[in-house]
């Protein structure tokens, strides 16, 4: 299952979203879990030129749907660690498929099994929109 290089969590996405990442992201193939899907487009509040970017984004990226296994794994880390249900779920993914994943959860950090990189955020009063080109730029890099 290893095809990946990173899966990103669901904050990460946000602060692509909104240009909040002092770097772009880290060049390797990017997947997301069926529950940062969900968690993204399941928001009361979008906005059309926000789901329009969002469209954009979830067709560039992998989408990882929930398996027996990662159910399975999601079940012992929940145990394990105390984790949510859908961080559960995110981080059985990324374990299962050999990614490292991209998220500032304090919580998702702690599990040992898992292979987390945290995302350096800028300052939003210095937020540029060309941030959000160039972090684009990195998912669709192999």
């Amino acid at each position: 299952m290893g095809s990946l290089n990173f899966l990103l969590d669901t904050n990460a996405v946000i602060y692509l979203h909104k240009g909040l990442l002092k770097d772009p992201l880290p060049p390797g193939r990017m997947a997301i879990s069926f529950i940062t899907d969900i968690e993204l487009r399941s928001f009361p509040g979008l906005q059309s030129e926000q789901e329009a970017w969002l469209a954009r984004f979830l067709a560039n990226v992998q989408h990882i749907g929930l398996s027996h296994e990662i159910k399975e794994t999601a079940i012992r880390l929940r145990r394990l660690y105390r984790l949510r249900i859908p961080d559960a779920l995110i981080a059985a993914s990324a374990t299962l498929h050999g990614a490292v994943l991209l998220t500032n959860d304090d919580q998702l950090h702690k599990v040992s099994e898992l292979v987390c990189r945290r995302l350096e955020l800028i300052a939003p009063a210095s937020r540029l929109g060309k941030n959000i080109a160039a972090n684009v730029a990195g998912i669709l890099e192999e």
